[in-house]
């Protein structure tokens, strides 16, 4: 595929929509959900993210490495929010 439509559809999009399901179960206080989002999120992401690294050789050379670099930065950021949402929601679970 080419590298805009795994970056955009698959990446973005996709992202942003699990993102989305959190903030709803978290405004609507169903912790359970916010454990099954964060959950897909886990497992989504570095498939697409490899995804994405693959399809920067289709790119040019410039595109291919700042699609290379957003990747690795994509997925520290992606690491320490997954993290500090897994900690907030083990914490809110043992205070009841």
């Amino acid at each position: 595929m080419s590298l805009a439509a795994v970056f955009w559809i698959y990446g973005v999009f996709v992202s942003a929509e699990l993102a989305m399901l959190h903030v709803i179960a978290l405004y609507l206080d169903q912790i359970w959900v916010q454990q099954a989002v964060i959950l897909a999120f886990a497992l989504y992401t570095p498939g697409v993210l490899v995804a994405i690294w693959r399809c920067s050789d289709n790119a040019s050379p410039f595109w291919a490495t700042m699609v290379r670099w957003l990747t690795v930065a994509w997925s520290l950021n992606t690491a320490f929010i997954l993290l500090f949402l897994q900690v907030d929601l083990l914490m809110r679970f043992a205070r009841g």
